[in-house]
């Protein structure tokens, strides 16, 4: 009898799976799922399928997950009744889904071409804090055109950014650094006479820093931002380098490389593509326009950052957080004894989501 028990038991734990109460990854062994739930990163931050509760890494995988070919035939037909092909969010009947759509989808911004100034500057007045104690927001876009000998060389010509109410604050033509080789009209539109009475770099660099500081100190900026604003944009790295400016990686809230925003290979996608898949309405159909970027980043941005996440499991002793991996911070022995769910209760992500600007 006890040998037949035991062979029981081995073949019980022989086809016992461990699985990911994120992802739902199945595991033959303990180990192999605690391997995962270490490099994943899994978090309540992450996309998740409104019928099974499914996390994903973006929204792109939740949309392969509700609407690709090999989709959950549950989830995907229950998404096609009721699912949001924006937000990717479930309602409650397809009535609501109806109403709902006609404001997830957004106009088109009105374009900057209609702006008289060639240049504006109406930086918002410096202030405490943003609304509901939030930090502020601005956006910004640059445009381009090509210097060097083959016009190879991206030269930023004129500057855009807007508030969080869509409104100018800046807007003006740039002296470029080099001469210019080629304007690159049919995406610009710009041509020499634009930058007959252009500022000087410098001048627009000193401007744009006066309204991100937002009266705040480099040094306080540097450490926790205080009250200075986030910059929003897509492909913040490029711009900036080519403004010649610096501004620091955590006050930087950029569409490009934003997880969530990203395809499941971590590339990024085009702002013209994030724009007509989450917004619902068409940019950059002729010439581009830096305050119609500029504002669709910005609707990015806040849509994302009005999602509501519900923070789950232990708060971590104030000695761990620290640590390069929450994993870490527990020992071998405890980490084993962990269910899946309490595995994911502990899982934090490795980028801050927006929700918690």
């Amino acid at each position: 009898m006890d040998s037949g028990d035991d062979s029981t038991k081995s073949l019980v734990t022989s086809t016992t799976r461990h699985k990911c109460a994120a992802c739902f990854k199945q595991y033959k062994k303990k180990e192999h799922l605690i391997a995962h739930m270490k490099t994943s990163y899994h978090s309540v931050h992450q996309p998740k399928c409104g019928v099974c509760q499914k996390y994903c890494k973006s929204f792109e995988s939740l949309r392969e997950h509700t609407t690709g070919p090999l989709a959950k035939e549950n989830c995907s037909k229950i998404f096609a009744e009721r699912g949001c092909n924006l937000c990717m969010r479930i309602l409650d009947s397809p009535v609501i889904l109806k109403e709902h759509l006609s404001t997830c989808r957004l106009p088109a911004p009105a374009s900057v071409m209609h702006f008289t100034e060639s240049q504006i500057y109406d930086p918002p007045s410096n202030i405490e804090i943003g609304h509901d104690g939030h930090p502020e927001a601005v956006a910004i876009d640059c445009e381009m055109v090509g210097g060097g000998s083959d016009g190879s060389l991206d030269l930023c010509v004129r500057v855009c950014l807007v508030d969080e109410d869509e409104k100018p604050i800046f807007h003006t033509y740039v002296v470029p650094q080099i001469p210019v080789t080629n304007y690159r009209y049919e995406i610009t539109g710009i041509t020499e006479d634009h930058l007959r009475d252009a500022m000087p770099l410098k001048e627009v660099q000193e401007k744009i820093l006066l309204i991100l500081y937002n009266g705040e100190s480099i040094g306080r900026l540097r450490l926790s931002g205080g009250r200075a604003r986030v910059l929003v944009g897509h492909g913040l790295e490029h711009d900036l380098a080519c403004l010649r400016m610096n501004y620091p990686e955590h006050m930087l809230r950029d569409t490009a490389v934003y997880p969530p925003l990203m395809k499941t290979n971590l590339v990024s996608h085009s702002l013209k593509y994030l724009v007509k898949t989450y917004l619902g309405y068409d940019i950059q159909s002729g010439l581009h326009d830096p305050y119609e970027d500029c504002v669709s980043a910005m609707r990015l941005y806040k849509r994302l950052g009005a999602q509501k996440h519900q923070e789950k499991g232990v708060v971590l002793p104030l000695t761990s957080r620290g640590a390069s991996n929450v994993y870490d911070s527990w020992n071998r022995k405890e980490i084993e004894n962990m269910s899946p769910d309490e595995l994911f209760d502990i899982s934090k992500p490795n980028y801050k989501c927006w929700c918690l600007d």
